[in-house]
């Protein structure tokens, strides 16, 4: 099992948490600005780097606070 280290609460295990997704795409500023196939990219399509990637998680069964964190998607180590 992943420990994840809720900066809120200290460490803690996977369980409590809920992910995110990638911790570095914004939202569009005016997504009335975007035709149906950008919109659809941003809603649906994500990036699935092997190695270092920053990802949003939400202690969920915690403090309810969202975070981000740097993750190697290869060992699952948590970088401080």
């Amino acid at each position: 099992m992943l420990s994840i280290r809720c900066p809120h609460c200290g460490p803690r295990d996977q369980i409590e948490f809920r992910s995110g997704g990638e911790g570095s795409r914004a939202r569009p500023m005016d997504a009335s600005e975007l035709n149906d196939a950008q919109w659809a990219d941003y809603l649906f399509l994500r990036r699935n780097p092997k190695g270092a990637h920053r990802e949003r998680w939400n202690h969920a069964a915690g403090c309810a606070k969202w975070f981000t964190i740097t993750r190697d998607t290869r060992t699952h180590r948590i970088e401080p």
